[in-house]
């Protein structure tokens, strides 16, 4: 139940439309909803405008499909991250509404109306071993409401490639830059666009990479200003942070 579905609640109680009995049974469930394999936490789009997501890797598949069947009863919305295609076949067997994105791994039931979120967000990956992390970044952001322009397999080793999107890059609000290897292009581009840039290190690279950590540390050092860096593969976290920035900037306008 999100902040306007409240608002009207009350009023329809107000306004006799609605006993104080049966809207307290339509909030009882607040703050979360105890589902013995789960504690779903309904109250959370309140708080902070996202709403609790399904993280399916290392998950029973049983209750993967008793918390999708309780969003699904309560009319929700329900993404799901690290979503194996088995999982998913599962999922959309019992729920035909649910959609799946097999590179990104996400999972969607969209059974209500995604209210848009204003501004420009770019999603920038180094190389195609990266963009798996990428279209998770990209997914996360559509579910909650933004819509994002990719900008694909413009690494560093080809530098053109970067340069031939700085002008458009200069034209986003917020830019998810996504890379693996010695992850240089956070920092590349951190000293060609005055936007914020929210990096993601991945764990693709040989040998000394270290599956991600060579990359995160080489963000985290960044001699750019003012760099954000999430964890390693966490295209959905970064995605999260570009939201709240998007959300805050519109607020504001």
């Amino acid at each position: 139940m999100n902040k306007s579905e409240i608002i009207e609640l009350l009023k329809s109680i107000e306004e006799g439309r609605l006993s104080s009995e049966a809207g307290f049974d339509a909030i009882a469930h607040l703050p979360f909803k105890n589902i013995e394999c789960a504690k779903l936490d309904s109250h959370r789009p309140l708080r902070n405008g996202f709403s609790e997501t399904l993280f399916c890797q290392g998950k029973d598949i049983q209750d993967i499909l008793n918390i999708v069947k309780r969003v699904f009863d309560d009319g929700n919305n329900l993404l799901a991250t690290r979503a194996m295609s088995e999982v998913a076949s599962r999922v959309i067997e019992n729920f035909p509404l649910a959609s799946y994105d097999e590179r990104s791994m996400t999972l969607k039931l969209v059974q209500k109306r995604i209210e848009p979120v204003q501004g420009n967000l770019a999603v920038v990956s180094a190389g195609t071993a990266d963009q798996k992390v990428a279209d998770e970044a990209y997914e996360t952001a559509a579910f909650f409401g933004a819509s994002a322009k990719k900008f694909y397999d413009v690494g560093i080793a080809g530098l053109p490639r970067l340069l031939s999107c700085v002008t458009e890059l200069k034209e986003q609000d917020v830019v998810i830059v996504i890379a693996g290897m010695e992850g240089a292009l956070p920092s590349v581009l951190g000293g060609l666009i005055s936007k914020p840039i929210i990096a993601v290190p991945t764990s693709v690279g040989y040998g000394t990479h270290l599956n991600g950590i060579t990359p995160l540390f080489a963000m985290l050092s960044s001699c750019a200003e003012g760099i954000t860096v999430v964890n390693i593969d966490n295209g959905f976290g970064a995605a999260c942070a570009a939201l709240r920035i998007l959300r805050n900037v519109q607020k504001n306008f």
